[in-house]
Protein backbone atom coordinates (compact mmCIF):
# COMPACT_ATOMS: atom_id res chain seq x y z
CA UNK A 1 0.00 0.00 0.00
CA UNK A 2 1.17 3.03 -1.18
CA UNK A 3 0.94 6.06 1.56
CA UNK A 4 2.87 8.67 -0.24
CA UNK A 5 0.42 11.82 -1.23
CA UNK A 6 -0.45 11.62 -4.82
CA UNK A 7 0.78 14.24 -7.05
CA UNK A 8 -1.47 16.82 -8.84
CA UNK A 9 -0.20 17.93 -12.57
CA UNK A 10 -0.22 21.71 -13.44
CA UNK A 11 1.40 23.52 -16.43
CA UNK A 12 3.51 25.79 -15.73
CA UNK A 13 3.59 29.29 -17.74
CA UNK A 14 6.25 27.84 -20.18
CA UNK A 15 3.81 24.88 -20.70
CA UNK A 16 5.90 22.54 -19.03
CA UNK A 17 4.31 20.21 -16.51
CA UNK A 18 5.03 20.82 -12.40
CA UNK A 19 3.88 18.57 -9.97
CA UNK A 20 2.13 19.62 -6.59
CA UNK A 21 0.61 17.62 -3.56
CA UNK A 22 -3.40 16.88 -3.20
CA UNK A 23 -4.23 18.03 -0.19
CA UNK A 24 -7.71 16.99 -0.58
CA UNK A 25 -8.29 20.72 0.53
CA UNK A 26 -10.61 22.71 -1.57
CA UNK A 27 -8.85 26.70 -2.69
CA UNK A 28 -10.08 29.38 -0.48
CA UNK A 29 -10.75 30.68 -3.43
CA UNK A 30 -13.23 28.28 -5.03
CA UNK A 31 -14.81 28.12 -1.84
CA UNK A 32 -15.55 32.06 -1.57
CA UNK A 33 -17.07 31.71 -5.08
CA UNK A 34 -18.91 28.65 -4.40
CA UNK A 35 -20.16 30.44 -1.48
CA UNK A 36 -21.07 33.67 -3.69
CA UNK A 37 -23.00 30.69 -5.91
CA UNK A 38 -25.09 29.64 -3.23
CA UNK A 39 -25.94 33.30 -1.69
CA UNK A 40 -27.29 34.54 -5.13
CA UNK A 41 -29.22 31.49 -5.84
CA UNK A 42 -30.66 31.65 -1.64
CA UNK A 43 -31.18 35.49 -2.69
CA UNK A 44 -33.17 35.00 -6.20
CA UNK A 45 -34.80 32.56 -4.35
CA UNK A 46 -36.79 34.74 -2.06
CA UNK A 47 -36.79 36.98 -4.60
CA UNK A 48 -39.17 34.89 -6.71
CA UNK A 49 -41.48 34.17 -3.78
CA UNK A 50 -42.10 38.16 -2.95
CA UNK A 51 -41.97 38.98 -7.14
CA UNK A 52 -39.48 41.70 -7.18
CA UNK A 53 -35.71 41.75 -8.34
CA UNK A 54 -33.52 44.05 -6.25
CA UNK A 55 -31.09 46.56 -8.01
CA UNK A 56 -29.80 46.70 -4.06
CA UNK A 57 -29.94 42.94 -2.86
CA UNK A 58 -28.04 44.52 0.43
CA UNK A 59 -31.93 45.67 1.26
CA UNK A 60 -32.92 42.18 1.05
CA UNK A 61 -30.51 40.93 2.91
CA UNK A 62 -30.68 43.76 6.09
CA UNK A 63 -35.07 43.01 5.77
CA UNK A 64 -34.39 39.68 7.09
CA UNK A 65 -31.28 40.30 9.68
CA UNK A 66 -32.72 40.19 13.27
CA UNK A 67 -30.96 42.15 15.83
CA UNK A 68 -29.85 39.25 17.33
CA UNK A 69 -27.94 38.51 14.18
CA UNK A 70 -25.18 41.36 14.52
CA UNK A 71 -21.87 41.84 15.32
CA UNK A 72 -22.61 44.52 17.76
CA UNK A 73 -25.14 45.94 19.03
CA UNK A 74 -24.51 49.63 18.70
CA UNK A 75 -25.06 48.56 14.65
CA UNK A 76 -28.73 48.38 15.23
CA UNK A 77 -29.53 50.20 11.74
CA UNK A 78 -28.13 46.92 9.89
CA UNK A 79 -31.20 44.53 11.04
CA UNK A 80 -34.97 45.18 10.27
CA UNK A 81 -36.07 47.64 12.36
CA UNK A 82 -35.52 50.54 9.92
CA UNK A 83 -37.20 48.90 7.24
CA UNK A 84 -39.77 47.78 9.56
CA UNK A 85 -40.50 51.24 10.64
CA UNK A 86 -40.78 52.27 6.66
CA UNK A 87 -42.79 49.58 5.82
CA UNK A 88 -45.55 49.78 8.47
CA UNK A 89 -46.10 53.41 6.89
CA UNK A 90 -46.18 52.24 3.39
CA UNK A 91 -48.09 49.59 3.66
CA UNK A 92 -51.00 51.82 5.68
CA UNK A 93 -50.73 54.03 2.70
CA UNK A 94 -51.18 51.51 0.45
CA UNK A 95 -53.93 49.81 1.84
CA UNK A 96 -55.73 53.16 2.82
CA UNK A 97 -55.40 53.82 -1.02
CA UNK A 98 -56.67 50.37 -2.13
CA UNK A 99 -59.60 50.67 0.69
CA UNK A 100 -60.68 54.07 -0.67
CA UNK A 101 -61.05 52.71 -4.51
CA UNK A 102 -62.37 49.14 -3.47
CA UNK A 103 -65.41 50.46 -0.82
CA UNK A 104 -66.43 54.03 -2.49
CA UNK A 105 -69.75 54.28 -0.40
CA UNK A 106 -67.96 52.74 2.61
CA UNK A 107 -67.63 55.73 5.68
CA UNK A 108 -64.51 56.62 7.37
CA UNK A 109 -65.07 54.56 10.35
CA UNK A 110 -65.45 51.39 8.33
CA UNK A 111 -62.18 51.99 6.09
CA UNK A 112 -60.30 52.56 9.82
CA UNK A 113 -61.64 49.60 10.99
CA UNK A 114 -60.55 47.18 7.61
CA UNK A 115 -57.71 49.53 7.19
CA UNK A 116 -57.02 48.41 11.17
CA UNK A 117 -57.49 44.33 10.84
CA UNK A 118 -55.66 44.41 7.36
CA UNK A 119 -52.29 45.75 8.70
CA UNK A 120 -52.42 44.36 11.99
CA UNK A 121 -49.09 42.32 12.89
CA UNK A 122 -51.11 38.94 12.67
CA UNK A 123 -52.36 39.99 8.65
CA UNK A 124 -48.49 40.96 7.91
CA UNK A 125 -47.14 37.27 9.08
CA UNK A 126 -49.93 35.37 7.77
CA UNK A 127 -48.64 37.40 4.27
CA UNK A 128 -45.00 36.35 5.26
CA UNK A 129 -46.38 32.63 6.31
CA UNK A 130 -47.88 32.22 2.50
CA UNK A 131 -44.46 33.13 0.99
CA UNK A 132 -42.23 31.06 3.03
CA UNK A 133 -40.11 33.56 4.52
CA UNK A 134 -39.88 31.70 8.23
CA UNK A 135 -36.67 30.21 7.43
CA UNK A 136 -34.69 33.08 5.86
CA UNK A 137 -34.44 34.62 9.14
CA UNK A 138 -31.14 35.39 10.25
CA UNK A 139 -30.62 34.76 13.47
CA UNK A 140 -27.62 35.32 16.22
CA UNK A 141 -27.16 32.79 19.17
CA UNK A 142 -29.82 34.58 21.64
CA UNK A 143 -32.62 34.39 18.34
CA UNK A 144 -31.69 30.81 17.85
CA UNK A 145 -31.59 30.00 21.77
CA UNK A 146 -35.59 31.15 21.27
CA UNK A 147 -36.11 29.05 18.88
CA UNK A 148 -39.62 29.42 16.82
CA UNK A 149 -41.43 30.90 18.98
CA UNK A 150 -39.35 33.71 18.41
CA UNK A 151 -39.05 33.61 14.33
CA UNK A 152 -42.70 33.34 14.80
CA UNK A 153 -43.21 36.34 16.62
CA UNK A 154 -41.41 38.69 14.13
CA UNK A 155 -42.63 37.25 11.04
CA UNK A 156 -45.06 40.28 10.97
CA UNK A 157 -41.95 42.54 11.22
CA UNK A 158 -40.00 41.14 8.35
CA UNK A 159 -42.98 41.51 6.54
CA UNK A 160 -42.94 45.14 6.37
CA UNK A 161 -39.38 45.06 6.76
CA UNK A 162 -39.74 43.83 3.20
CA UNK A 163 -42.30 46.04 1.84
CA UNK A 164 -40.11 49.05 2.89
CA UNK A 165 -37.17 47.36 1.24
CA UNK A 166 -39.05 47.19 -1.88
CA UNK A 167 -40.15 50.15 -1.17
CA UNK A 168 -36.83 51.85 -1.05
CA UNK A 169 -35.15 49.75 -3.79
CA UNK A 170 -38.28 49.85 -6.80
CA UNK A 171 -40.48 52.44 -5.29
CA UNK A 172 -44.23 53.60 -4.47
CA UNK A 173 -45.16 51.11 -7.60
CA UNK A 174 -42.78 48.62 -6.56
CA UNK A 175 -44.17 48.11 -3.00
CA UNK A 176 -47.79 48.61 -4.35
CA UNK A 177 -47.76 45.94 -6.28
CA UNK A 178 -46.33 44.04 -4.17
CA UNK A 179 -49.10 44.60 -1.23
CA UNK A 180 -51.51 44.39 -4.10
CA UNK A 181 -50.49 40.48 -4.83
CA UNK A 182 -50.84 39.96 -1.07
CA UNK A 183 -53.81 41.90 0.24
CA UNK A 184 -56.45 42.03 -2.17
CA UNK A 185 -57.84 38.59 -1.18
CA UNK A 186 -57.68 39.54 2.39
CA UNK A 187 -59.15 42.98 1.60
CA UNK A 188 -62.09 41.84 -0.36
CA UNK A 189 -63.53 39.21 2.76
CA UNK A 190 -66.43 39.96 3.73
CA UNK A 191 -66.14 41.54 7.95
CA UNK A 192 -68.10 40.16 10.70
CA UNK A 193 -68.48 42.17 13.30
CA UNK A 194 -65.78 42.66 15.44
CA UNK A 195 -66.10 42.44 19.03
CA UNK A 196 -63.91 44.77 21.84
CA UNK A 197 -60.98 42.09 23.20
CA UNK A 198 -61.28 43.60 26.67
CA UNK A 199 -65.37 42.56 26.97
CA UNK A 200 -64.55 39.37 25.28
CA UNK A 201 -61.53 38.67 27.64
CA UNK A 202 -64.32 39.74 30.99
CA UNK A 203 -66.69 37.92 29.41
CA UNK A 204 -64.71 34.32 29.42
CA UNK A 205 -63.24 35.16 32.79
CA UNK A 206 -66.12 35.63 34.23
CA UNK A 207 -67.58 32.62 32.54
CA UNK A 208 -64.53 30.37 34.19
CA UNK A 209 -65.26 32.01 37.60
CA UNK A 210 -62.31 34.26 37.69
CA UNK A 211 -62.84 37.64 38.73
CA UNK A 212 -62.22 40.94 36.20
CA UNK A 213 -58.90 41.20 34.39
CA UNK A 214 -56.64 43.46 35.74
CA UNK A 215 -54.78 45.65 33.50
CA UNK A 216 -50.94 47.95 34.22
CA UNK A 217 -48.67 50.05 32.76
CA UNK A 218 -45.31 48.29 32.57
CA UNK A 219 -43.31 51.28 30.16
CA UNK A 220 -44.04 54.08 28.57
CA UNK A 221 -41.61 55.50 25.93
CA UNK A 222 -40.92 57.40 23.16
CA UNK A 223 -41.44 62.06 23.05
CA UNK A 224 -44.63 63.33 25.03
CA UNK A 225 -46.03 64.18 21.57
CA UNK A 226 -45.90 60.85 20.47
CA UNK A 227 -45.50 58.18 23.76
CA UNK A 228 -45.71 54.68 23.17
CA UNK A 229 -47.64 52.48 26.16
CA UNK A 230 -46.28 48.77 27.08
CA UNK A 231 -49.48 47.27 29.10
CA UNK A 232 -49.78 43.95 30.96
CA UNK A 233 -53.40 42.19 31.75
CA UNK A 234 -53.44 40.04 34.41
CA UNK A 235 -55.77 36.82 35.79
CA UNK A 236 -55.25 34.57 38.81
CA UNK A 237 -53.70 31.36 37.41
CA UNK A 238 -52.77 33.06 33.59
CA UNK A 239 -49.42 34.53 33.17
CA UNK A 240 -49.45 38.42 32.34
CA UNK A 241 -50.30 38.97 28.24
CA UNK A 242 -48.56 42.21 27.39
CA UNK A 243 -49.51 44.60 24.77
CA UNK A 244 -48.09 47.85 22.85
CA UNK A 245 -50.03 51.00 21.76
CA UNK A 246 -50.35 54.64 21.11
CA UNK A 247 -52.29 55.25 24.50
CA UNK A 248 -53.18 53.03 27.25
CA UNK A 249 -56.52 51.98 25.72
CA UNK A 250 -54.79 50.69 22.96
CA UNK A 251 -52.17 49.00 24.64
CA UNK A 252 -54.84 47.17 26.79
CA UNK A 253 -56.64 46.42 24.15
CA UNK A 254 -53.63 44.51 22.29
CA UNK A 255 -52.77 43.15 25.59
CA UNK A 256 -56.40 41.55 25.88
CA UNK A 257 -55.65 40.17 22.21
CA UNK A 258 -52.80 38.67 22.77
CA UNK A 259 -54.52 36.73 25.97
CA UNK A 260 -57.48 35.89 24.25
CA UNK A 261 -55.01 34.39 21.48
CA UNK A 262 -52.95 32.39 23.81
CA UNK A 263 -55.80 30.90 25.98
CA UNK A 264 -57.99 29.94 22.82
CA UNK A 265 -60.92 32.17 23.44
CA UNK A 266 -63.26 32.26 20.63
CA UNK A 267 -65.16 35.58 19.36
CA UNK A 268 -62.07 37.76 20.16
CA UNK A 269 -60.66 37.83 16.73
CA UNK A 270 -62.06 38.89 13.49
CA UNK A 271 -61.16 36.25 11.40
CA UNK A 272 -62.35 37.79 8.17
Amino acid sequence: MNDETPDIQILSSSGEASHQPDTGREPVAAKKKRSKVSAKAATAAIEARIGHKFADPTLLATAFTHVSALKSARKRGDSYQRLEFLGDHVLGLIVSDMLYRAFPNANEGELSKRLADLVRKESCADVAKSLGLLDDIKLGAVGAGAGARLRKSVLGDICEAVIGAVFLDGGYAAAAQFVERNWTERMRKPRRPLRDPKTVLQEWAQGKGLPTPVYREVERTGPHHDPQFRVAVDLPGLAPAEGVGGSKRAAEKVAASVMIEREGVAGGHNDG
